[in-house]
């Protein structure tokens, strides 16, 4: 082989283009996945401590509902932590926050009474408030490392893994719970939480600072519209002025897109925390299974929920690429999805596990496909106010997460059967599709004005 030809060959494995965004959106998947089971931990032991500390529907309804009431009161402040110091730090603090909240849950089982709701609400708040930045985060990390024909993929992919947590984790905090109490539910998911941690840090860097990146991966995402500067100069907080100003709230909020999308969401939400919370009390009160059998019944819906939501941003981006138009490219799998979803109504008038598992699946793999949510955010959030878009976006959604439980519980305490709750999260499906469909309009990047 000549010099001249070995050259050649040399400057053309140079030239192939790196996929280290793989690699970041694998690790938003992961720590997604964490991040929803620790949510679900509540659920999964909730049958067992509901009985030890002899909580009523609506009373497990308020502690169920203790995640989302600081988690939606910290999403702004959170989004404004995002932008101000950017990505990698903020999260970092907030995975091994929360994760030893999740752990210390498990000594709720050494008080009694009063003393210990009254402490098992607070953990839980103090998780919501941990989690905050996260969704925020990732919206932030997929607009930095993929360009807008990989987004809604990327952004689907790490969204996917709420359902993976239920896939992967109900089963074996079933068999915890079961095998050795529901204590070591929390102690073994908290510890787990802490290791993904001290990992993200050793291994998340922005665009520009990632030494895998090569000059070809980095010029295609940039061109690609990736906003690859967006954590530029932050991490240290230097700088009076490097935070959003407050009045981009306000420009937000007054933007009719975006106020259809947090609808949106909202809704969206309350099939989530539905799924969250009271599904695996459904099983268990409503179709007499045991725990151990509702943690491995709920995994083939999550299953279906994580493949509809992994298709969901194949089909939008494929879309995008052959129309050119965000606007269709996210808004027909949402629309879909969330008509597929009120199937869920379908489980009050079949009877037999078969049929009603069924049912479920088709409702989580609607509400998969439809979960462009965070994608949409990547596409429209302004670019000195990211992290702030994201926060109002996951603060609108993270209502849901108060409102579903506690009117789950009333419907339930009220009634004595969840009928009436899979009718109230059904119609939560329905508008989520009004929304997308007559109030957001055109799908685009909104300009902000500085003030």
């Amino acid at each position: 082989m000549t010099i001249h030809a070995h050259t050649q060959i040399i400057l053309a494995e140079s030239a192939k283009r790196t996929r280290v965004r793989l690699f970041i959106v694998l690790m938003l998947f992961l720590v997604t996945t964490i991040n929803y089971a620790d949510r679900a931990t509540l659920s999964i032991a909730g049958t067992a401590l509901s009985k030890e500390l002899q909580l009523d529907p609506v009373a497990l309804g308020y502690v169920f509902s203790a995640f989302s009431w600081s988690y939606v009161a910290a999403q702004v402040p959170g989004g404004w932590l995002l932008d101000r110091f950017g990505s990698k730090w903020v999260y970092a603090v907030s995975i091994l926050t929360w994760s030893a909240f999740t752990f210390m849950q498990g000594w709720i089982g050494f008080l009694a009474g009063a003393s210990a709701i009254a402490v098992l609400f607070a953990l839980r708040f103090l998780v919501g408030l941990a989690e905050a930045p996260s969704f925020p985060a990732n919206a932030r990390i997929v607009a930095a490392w993929f360009p807008g024909n990989e987004r809604g993929t990327a952004s689907a992919f790490f969204n996917s893994g709420q359902y993976f947590a239920t896939v992967l984790f109900s089963p074996l905090m079933g068999w915890i719970a079961h095998d050795f109490g529901w204590r070591y539910v929390f102690f073994a998911m908290g510890a787990l939480g802490l290791a993904m941690g001290a990992i993200w840090i050793m291994t998340i860097h922005g665009p520009k600072d990632h030494p895998g990146v090569n000059a070809v991966e980095f010029d295609y995402i940039k061109d690609g519209g990736a906003l690859v500067d967006m954590d530029a100069g932050q991490g240290t907080g230097q700088g009076a002025d490097a935070g959003p100003k407050w009045d981009y709230i306000k420009q937000l909020l007054g933007n009719r897109m975006l106020l259809g999308v947090y609808l949106g969401q909202y809704c969206i939400n309350a099939l989530t925390y539905f799924f969250l919370t009271w599904f695996p009390v459904y099983l268990v009160k409503e179709r007499g299974l045991t725990i151990l059998q509702a943690g491995f019944v709920a995994t083939l819906p999550a299953l279906c929920g994580f493949f509809g939501g992994v298709l969901g941003g194949f089909i939008s981006d494929r879309i995008l690429r052959r129309t050119g138009s965000l606007t269709i490219a996210r808004k027909i799998p949402i629309v879909v999805g969330m008509l597929l979803s009120m199937s869920i109504i379908g489980c009050n008038y079949v009877e037999g596990q078969a049929f009603i598992v069924g049912l479920m699946a088709l409702a989580f793999f609607g509400k998969g496909l439809g979960a462009l949510g965070w994608a949409v955010v990547s596409d429209t959030s302004p670019k000195e106010a990211g992290g702030l878009s994201g926060g109002l976006f996951n603060t609108f959604g993270g209502l849901a997460g108060i409102t579903t439980p506690i009117v789950v519980g009333y419907i339930v305490g009220t009634t004595g059967s969840f009928n009436g709750a899979l009718v109230f999260v059904g119609a939560n499906a329905l508008v989520a599709a009004v929304a997308y469909l007559f109030i957001v309009g055109r799908i685009e990047r909104v300009q902000l004005n500085a003030q």
